[in-house]
């Protein structure tokens, strides 16, 4: 079965546990007067609603790309999480409201055995089932049915603190409804801004995974003519679907064909291996007689300056009289023009025959 697939019938479960618990969460909490339990079930109901625009939005992500959408739909994902979250956060909303209401005008709720029983059954299902749907989550790299689980193990806590206080209420007579209904509307608003917060980033471009980048580098490391990597960037269009782009440092002698040889071979290595479309760079080195003195005096010269987190793509170009190299200064650096100025004009002392080039480079990955 396919990854949109299991996410679809993963989802599709969920509307039905979540419909049944509904139902009968509704009529508990209407027999016993009970805010808590009915706003149990509008959580519930707000767990429904969103498996049904988990499966709407693993649908379209699935669509095949297309000449205006070349990257294809994937990150509709994260679209669909973001509704999720919005929806949670009104329903977190309209609970507070209801349950001040209950604080400020409190009413008796009149608990029975078979309200208990549905409730501990609750927790359980909720529980449980919560924790599948998010560990199946992780394995499909689905950030909708990750953001479903985590909200259903979150209601399986609120439904067994509704427990406790239909408990407390029927042993000491205390009516804690309303408090329990704030307790819950926190917890509902809590999950929401959390999956907001998460959603929002990846939208946005967070660092790439440091293990899927640190696999990357040392797969590539791997093959004899590669000297170095760097640069290396992955740009995600939605789960499972990753472009990359990176340098790697070779011989300057290197012919053409046996350029083409090694990064053909390097880009379907990769993808074999990470399902990951790479392009590749080429830094040509030549760091060796001569020019090696020129390379160390210029990371003696580099030392200086702590914010410089890494130089590389260093080349000597003699035929041109110049120096070139990719400078990568940390992010709380903010004189930067002004370093490279100072670097520059100590190397034209040193080497007053040559131009010195630099490209400032940014730490997209580990």
């Amino acid at each position: 079965m396919d990854r949109s697939k299991k996410i679809v019938k993963i989802s599709i479960w969920g509307i039905i546990v979540n419909i049944i618990l509904v139902s009968f969460k509704m009529i508990v909490g209407l027999i016993a007067n009970s805010i808590a339990i009915i706003l149990d079930a509008v959580n519930n109901l707000s767990d429904a609603i969103s498996s049904i625009i988990t499966i709407i939005g693993t649908r379209l992500s699935n669509k095949k790309p297309n000449k205006k959408h070349p990257y294809g739909y994937g990150r509709i994902e994260y679209l669909t999480s973001t509704i999720i979250a919005l929806i949670v956060l009104i329903a977190g909303i309209t609970s507070f409201k209801e349950s001040l209401d209950k604080i400020i005008y409190p009413e008796v709720a009149e608990y029975s055995i078979f309200s208990l029983i549905i409730i501990i059954v609750a927790v359980f299902v909720k529980f449980f089932f919560g924790n599948y749907v998010k560990r199946e989550g992780k394995k499909l790299s689905s950030s909708s049915l990750i953001a479903s689980g985590t909200d259903a193990v979150s209601d399986s806590i609120l439904s067994l603190t509704t427990f406790i206080g239909a408990l407390i209420s029927i042993i000491f007579h205390i009516s804690l409804e309303g408090y329990l209904g704030l307790i819950i509307s926190i917890f509902i608003l809590k999950t929401a801004l959390e999956i907001l917060k998460d959603t929002i980033n990846d939208m946005i471009g967070v660092r790439a995974d440091s293990e899927i980048t640190r696999s990357l580098k040392k797969k590539l490391l791997a093959y004899k003519e590669v000297k170095g990597v760097y640069d290396l960037t992955l740009h995600n269009y939605g789960p499972n679907k990753i472009i990359a782009t990176v340098h790697i440092e070779i011989d300057d002698i290197m012919k053409a064909y046996e350029i083409h040889r090694l990064t053909r071979k390097i880009t379907l290595d990769v993808y074999n291996e990470f399902g990951i479309i790479l392009t590749i760079g080429i830094y040509a080195s030549n760091d060796n007689g001569e020019y090696k003195e020129i390379k160390r005096y210029l990371q003696n010269v580099i030392k200086k300056y702590p914010s410089i987190e890494e130089m590389h793509g260093f080349y000597v170009d003699d035929d041109n009289k110049s120096i070139s190299c990719d400078l990568i200064f940390n992010f709380e650096e903010n004189n930067v023009n002004n370093i490279v100025s100072e670097i520059k004009e100590e190397m034209h002392k040193k080497y007053s025959n040559y131009n010195f080039d630099v490209i400032i480079d940014t730490d997209f990955s580990d």
